[in-house]
């Protein structure tokens, strides 16, 4: 008598083992995302300047810099909230500097954002919160017909993904700060964004907990194939999460490279004539948050 094998159902790798990407890996897809020569400059004062930047499927990227180096004019580069004066930018396929404000929005709806204050609405339940990113791009209609099933199925798998379902009807503002950011990681990937850009996603979460987060962060990218842009201010968390580094001074794109091949002398040229320490950046803000 013969004997059919039945089909194994995959195994999913256990939560922090997720595989890091390789270089060969980066560089045989094409970049989701491609600025060249770009220059944001308000009031003729240049806030960038000739600035280069890929990122690629499946990466996870920190972009670093003193207060005012031009980090978070990057990140509106990148969604068409910033005046771009010279260069291009393509996200998704799309040139941004030829686009419509309808086609902006459009786009807008590919690429999941988290921020620093999480912009959770407090009131609101955690389900709810995270239900509200499938609102990106699908117009006012959600507003009135309310959510489906099938959106509130996965709002629910995506906070079992990022270990808060458990916390699904409780108002947003009873949760820890690293919870919300949790709730905000899970409502990004609600839009099933092309790319996430996380604007100091950390900064106001303890080392731990910043380094649970941005763990999230890392296996979201290598597993979804996302290519995350976080901006950073303390150093040993882009050297331990980041797969690439780039660094703005002054507006300029000062360093940019493999994590493994960067030094500390490398990334200090990023703080000369700063007045912060990058590796104690936020430190006072950390104290007051819990898990």
């Amino acid at each position: 008598m013969s004997v059919v094998a039945q089909p194994v159902a995959p195994v999913a790798p256990p939560v922090n083992t997720a595989p890091r990407i390789s270089t060969a890996e980066l560089r045989t897809a094409l970049p989701l995302v491609s600025v060249r020569g770009l220059r944001v400059a308000y009031d003729e004062r240049p806030v960038l300047d000739a600035v280069d930047l890929d990122l690629f499927p499946g990466e996870i990227v920190a972009l670093l810099g003193a207060s005012g180096s031009g980090k978070s004019t990057l990140m509106k580069s990148l969604t068409g909230f910033a005046p771009v004066s010279a260069g291009s930018v393509r996200v998704a396929g799309h040139d941004l500097t030829n686009l419509g404000r309808g086609e902006l929005r459009g786009l807008r709806s590919e690429v999941g954002q988290v921020f620093q204050q999480f912009n959770l609405i407090p009131r609101l339940s955690v389900l709810t919160n995270v239900l509200t990113g499938a609102l990106h791009g699908a117009g006012a209609i959600n507003l009135v017909g309310g959510f489906s099933t099938a959106h509130r199925q996965r709002a629910l798998a995506l906070l079992d993904r990022v270990g808060i379902a458990h916390k699904a009807k409780d108002p947003a503002r009873s949760l820890s700060g690293g919870q919300q950011q949790r709730v905000a990681i899970a409502r990004a990937l609600m839009q099933r964004p092309r790319i996430i850009l996380a604007d100091e996603p950390v900064a106001s979460l303890d080392p731990k907990l910043a380094g649970s987060v941005l763990e999230l962060l890392r296996e979201i990218a290598v597993e979804d194939g996302i290519p995350v842009l976080v901006s950073l201010h303390v150093l040993p968390l882009a050297r331990e999460y980041s797969d690439r580094i780039v660094g703005l001074r002054g507006g300029e794109m000062l360093v940019s490279g493999r994590t493994s091949s960067l030094s500390a002398g490398d990334l200090a040229v990023l703080y000369e004539s700063a007045d912060e320490d990058p590796d104690a950046a936020g430190e006072a803000a950390h104290a007051h948050h819990d898990a």
